[in-house]
Parts: structure tokens; C-alpha cells; sequence
């Protein structure tokens, strides 16, 4: 069994550099204050055991990252807003990051497989450099893009449909720039597909939208109670589908009801609402009840959301507690 992480990792704000170097590059306008902590997010979930990792998202908010860039929105007074034609960004907004934590993993793992003094109180076996598959590619999807921005330009505000769909055009290009860029997996993260308010049969047309002719596998995270939407989201145009059932152990009845062997599973079995690190026992019963289901062959394990809210330590026990259960299978 593969595991991944959905994709932000907690890690300090941007802080003023402290080397002579990386002085002198922020005097000359170089410097780039998340790298560092994208490279510790980085290094943390290679030292975790994680097979799929994430650039950690240390850019910010999954909405406000793309409202600022977006050709159509901007992002103020702490809101997302469309003021104008959705259109693509005239560069990659993760493109970049994406190659740099693949490199940050690879000599990770480089440096951990040449050292001889691995410890093994804090490392997840000796072989865990191994495990690195890749780095995911993450996209905040079409649907959570516009139900969560106000409306104040171009689109009448009733007409949410047509705002989705020129979204969805949008970030096709984002999604095969981090393709190009070296990513494992594509994820878009739907979170508005659970609240009710989100028109599922546009949404659906909108993921294969951007999904259309991309080469590598597609992951849709949905956060929330899926009960009410399980059947309909394994429709999707995608390979994987990413939910809670740690912290929602209600879907894991509805994983049961409905899932007919279609797609793989991204199955949360880590609690990320709580800072209190999951029993082992508790996490292995969890996978067991999954893994009945669908089939070790079909899932993958991660948290339930992103870590972002978790302290870094807490994070990072919790990712080493999801690597350490998967030894019992």
C-alpha cells in the first residue's frame, strides 16, 4: 500500500534570512523565504516514510494562492473575489515549487541512504529512503474556486455554472504545467462537493475538463460527510478518490455501501481535527476495515486533510504513525 499526504505540512511564516548568501540574494531581490520551509516539509515527510509527498503547500491559503493569480480574480480584504473573465495564468503557480521539492526529496533521500548513523527511534526502518515515489502536483478545484468568491464582475452571480466551467479551462493549463513539471499524481482538492451547495453534474464536467488527456494519475479530495455524494463522486473522471474516514468513521459504511471496485481509494487514516497523536492500534483496525472493502491493491493511505492547523511536531508523529502501520499488513 502506497501512502501520500493531501498536502499542507506546518511550517513557521517566512522568516529574514539568516545566511550571508541568502542575505545577500534578499538585497538583490532573489531571495525566496518559503523555499526553506518548503524544504523542511519536505524533509520532514521523507523522514517520515511517506511514498507520495507534497511540496507542503507553504505558499498560503488553497484558495488565496490561486486568487492571486488568476487573471480574473484578486484576492482582498482577506476574499477571494471574481471581478473579471477567468482566464489561465500566463505561468505555472506551482510548477516551481514542484521541482524544487522533488529535488529537496531526492537528496533527502540521497543523503539519509549514504549515512550510516540512521536512528532508528526516529526513522521508519532502515529502508524507508526507498519508499520515495514522487511528488504530488495539487490543484484547489473549479467548484471550491467559485462557491468560495464572491461575485463582482463580468459573470452574473445566479450563473455560477458558466464561472466553473471557465475555471476549469483555467486550471487544464495548471495541471499540465505540473505534469511537465515532474509531478507523480495530479490532486484537485473539491471540498465544496460535501456541503451541499455544489452542483455535482457541473463539477463533474468540470474535473474532466481538466483532466482531459493528461498522462499521469488524477486524485479528487473531498473533505466532509460523503454519504449523500459517495456514488456520485466515483463517477468523476479520475483514478482516485480521496476522503476522511478517520475523523469521519461514517464513511467508511458509506465506502462499503457504494464502492464497486471503479476507482482507488485515498483512504484518511489519520485524525488531522485533533493534536492528539492516533493510537497504532487504533489506525491498523482502521486500514483493516478499509482494506476489506476495496482491497489492499486499491487504496492509498494519507491523512484525512491537510496538516497545516497541526503543531510541525504532531504532524510529524502522526505521519510516522501512518508509515509505521502500514508494516502490519
Amino acid at each position: 500500500m502506497l501512502t501520500t499526504v493531501v498536502g499542507s505540512y506546518p511550517v513557521s511564516d517566512p522568516c529574514v534570512p539568516g545566511s550571508i548568501s541568502s542575505k545577500i540574494s534578499n538585497f538583490l531581490g532573489f531571495y525566496d523565504p518559503y523555499i526553506p520551509l518548503l524544504e523542511l516539509a519536505v524533509k520532514d515527510q521523507i523522514t517520515a516514510g511517506v511514498d507520495i509527498i507534497s511540496d507542503g503547500q507553504i505558499r498560503g491559503d488553497m484558495i488565496k494562492v490561486f486568487a492571486k493569480h488568476l487573471p480574473g480574480m484578486v484576492f482582498e480584504d482577506n476574499t477571494s473575489k471574481i471581478i473579471g473573465k477567468i482566464k489561465p495564468a500566463n505561468h505555472s503557480l506551482g510548477g516551481n515549487d514542484l521541482k524544487h521539492a522533488i529535488k529537496t526529496a531526492q537528496k533527502t533521500s540521497n543523503d539519509f541512504s549514504n549515512s550510516n548513523k540512521l536512528d532508528n527511534n526516529l526513522l521508519v526502518g532502515n529502508d524507508f529512503n526507498k519508499n520515495f515515489k514522487g511528488v504530488k502536483g495539487i490543484i484547489t478545484g473549479p467548484t471550491t474556486l467559485t462557491l468560495s468568491s464572491r461575485v463582482e464582475g463580468f459573470y452574473k452571480r445566479d450563473k455560477k455554472e458558466k464561472i466553473i466551467i471557465d475555471m476549469a479551462m483555467a486550471l487544464k493549463k495548471e495541471a499540465y504545467s505540473l505534469q511537465e513539471a515532474g509531478a507523480a499524481v495530479i490532486q484537485i482538492d473539491e471540498p465544496y462537493l460535501s456541503t451541499g451547495v455544489a452542483d455535482l453534474k457541473t463539477a463533474k464536467t468540470a474535473i474532466k475538463i481538466i483532466t482531459d488527456n493528461l498522462s499521469i494519475p488524477v486524485s479528487m479530495h473531498v473533505c466532509g460527510d460523503i454519504g449523500e455524494i459517495f456514488k456520485d463522486i466515483l463517477k468523476f473522471s479520475v483514478q482516485i478518490i480521496d476522503c476522511e474516514f478517520a475523523g469521519l468513521p461514517n464513511n467508511v459504511q458509506a465506502l462499503e455501501q457504494e464502492y464497486e471496485g471503479s476507482k482507488k481509494i485515498g483512504f484518511g487514516c489519520i485524525d488531522t481535527k485533533v493534536e492528539d497523536v492516533d493510537e497504532l492500534d487504533h489506525v491498523v483496525n482502521l486500514i483493516k476495515n478499509g482494506v476489506d472493502i476495496v482491497g489492499e491493491e486499491n487504496i492509498m493511505l494519507d491523512p484525512d486533510c491537510g496538516m497545516r492547523l497541526l503543531s510541525r511536531d504532531v504532524a510529524l508523529l502522526k505521519l510516522k504513525k501512518m508509515t509505521e502501520a502500514v508494516g502490519w499488513f
